[in-house]
């Protein structure tokens, strides 16, 4: 209810400021040729998004009472309709889902107070290099009453968070290096000791703001238009120009869209939607006639996983991070490595062994009251999520190529399903839309628009843009886990409840920091 009545007082004091300015869109009266003699930023980006033309992008004002609500509510918790809300409303039960998440993790009752939270946002999204992201935090994290200084560099943080930048560290580039010695490292510190309630809501956290990374460069969201990057000013008039113009991030009729189809012609990605479709028709005849042994799908998913280190883009470069982004973590040289190079040997994951049904959801409900629950059914939208379409066709059964997706991208992490034939992934997914999933999953600050062009081209957008990697279903709970005692980059174990576990730690607890 207080949503609701916060978000109805922001679009009346929007709507004054609408008929201040002056709009023919917006229902303003003030004359076009009356100046106010202030200077008028205008989005430097063409809409929320650098990848989707905006004319495809819903406008603020054109929603459905559905998606009202939604931004309605994403306005309140967050004081701001931001691009990632603009482009995820594609995706209305998502989007209704990530904002009560990421709501609850952010500002509601937990282990961590409110400063800590925003500041390990910045760490997660700056391991990323998401600049986006680490903006619209350290303006979070300074309105919470959080200490400037923290943000001059990483060593001016609390030892308690710095301590936390190991974890950080690879939990984002090479999580199945995670053994029990970074959990106990963390709970035992002595005055800077986590309990392990705060450890877990720092690591929902990190996975969030991870995750959340990847869908930022992956569907290419823009700058806002109050940071760096995302503005330029015009004249100090406001004669043609309207505040609605700066929420959708609309701009002069010159500045037109560059069609992102480039030279591919119509007929060729028809094509290719075609093939696809056979190929899934002819996949689900070969289950229905024969089913591989489980020898044959243990020896198909080495394969695959092989493979996929050698998935790779041509123009693949170093990104140097920028200092406003890499003073917030330590090691800046530490990425991500395939996990089977350089003679590196990691066991394969059973997820059968070990997963968040069974071990996960108990231990972060437990802990971390309802967040599992919220995780919970944000795993299983994402999982879900299908409107029955593949590009102009519709009425499809798109559960064959959601699942290869899905499991691609736990197989670049060593994470096997024993009931699924991972022969299946070569034949449904092509190498420019591997190379795609790669960046994304695993350096997403590499994403480029040549690389969201060059995959599945008659497909809307709604259905190109990704949701979070689902390999923050393994992230969010393998931290937890028990870890191995075996050599250095073995994968943690499966007990529920984990040995290294303090007893006075069992039960969330609020700790002064």
């Amino acid at each position: 209810m207080r949503l609701a009545t916060a978000a109805n007082e922001a679009y009346t004091a929007s709507l004054a400021v609408s008929e201040l300015l002056g709009c023919k869109q917006c229902g303003g009266s003030r004359g076009q040729d009356e100046e106010l003699g202030i200077r008028i930023p205008r989005p430097l980006g063409h809409g929320p998004s650098r990848f989707i033309p905006e004319k495809e992008i819903l406008q603020v004002g054109s929603e459905d009472a559905q998606m009202h609500t939604l931004f309605a509510d994403s306005f309140a918790a967050l004081g701001r309709l931001d691009n990632i809300t603009l482009v995820m409303v594609f995706h209305p039960q998502y989007l209704e889902s990530f904002l009560k998440t990421q709501h609850y993790l952010l500002q509601m009752d937990g282990p961590l107070p409110l400063h800590y939270r925003h500041y390990i946002g910045i760490m997660a999204a700056a391991r990323h290099q998401c600049s986006y992201l680490v903006n619209l935090h350290v303006n979070d994290f300074l309105h919470v009453g959080g200490d400037p200084k923290w943000l001059n560099g990483l060593e001016n943080a609390p030892q308690k968070l710095q301590n936390l930048g190991e974890l950080n560290k690879v939990l984002a580039h090479r999580p199945w290096l995670i053994t029990k010695e970074h959990i106990e490292g963390l709970l035992k510190a002595e005055e800077h000791s986590w309990s392990l309630a705060e450890l877990v809501h720092a690591v929902v956290l990190l996975t969030h703001y991870h995750s959340l990374a990847s869908f930022t460069f992956g569907c290419g969201i823009s700058p806002e238009i109050h940071c760096d990057g995302g503005h330029t000013f015009r004249p100090p008039s406001v004669s043609n120009y309207c505040i609605c113009d700066i929420t959708n991030g609309n701009h002069s009729v010159d500045e037109m869209q560059v069609n992102s189809a480039g030279n591919v012609s119509v007929s060729d990605s028809f094509f290719e939607v075609e093939a696809l479709m056979e190929k899934m028709k002819q996949l689900q005849e070969c289950r229905d006639e024969e089913e591989a042994s489980q020898e044959e799908m243990a020896s198909r998913f080495e394969i695959e996983k092989r493979e996929s280190m050698f998935v790779f883009s041509s123009d693949d470069e170093e990104v140097t991070p920028a200092r406003d982004v890499s003073r917030h973590f330590e090691d800046t040289s530490y990425g991500y490595k395939d996990f089977s190079r350089h003679g590196m040997h990691v066991p394969t994951f059973r997820v059968q062994d070990y997963c968040w049904e069974d071990h996960g959801y108990s231990l972060v409900n437990r802990l971390y009251p309802d967040v599992g629950q919220l995780i919970d059914e944000k795993f299983h939208i994402a999982y879900n999520l299908t409107y029955n379409t593949m590009a102009m066709h519709k009425d499809v059964d798109t559960s064959m190529l959601r699942r290869a997706i899905w499991n691609y991208i736990h197989c670049m992490f060593g994470i096997r399903y024993d009931d699924y034939d991972y022969g299946e992934i070569n034949q449904l997914l092509d190498r420019s839309f591997k190379v795609y999933i790669k960046t994304v999953v695993c350096t997403p600050e590499k994403v480029t628009k040549r690389m969201y062009d060059s995959f599945w081209r008659q497909f809307k957008h709604s259905e190109k843009g990704p949701y979070e990697p689902p390999a923050a279903t393994f992230f969010e709970y393998t931290a937890l886990g028990e870890g191995s005692t075996g050599s250095s980059g073995d994968l943690p174990g499966s007990l529920p409840e984990p040995r290294f576990v303090r007893e006075d730690s069992r039960r969330p607890q609020e700790t002064s920091l």
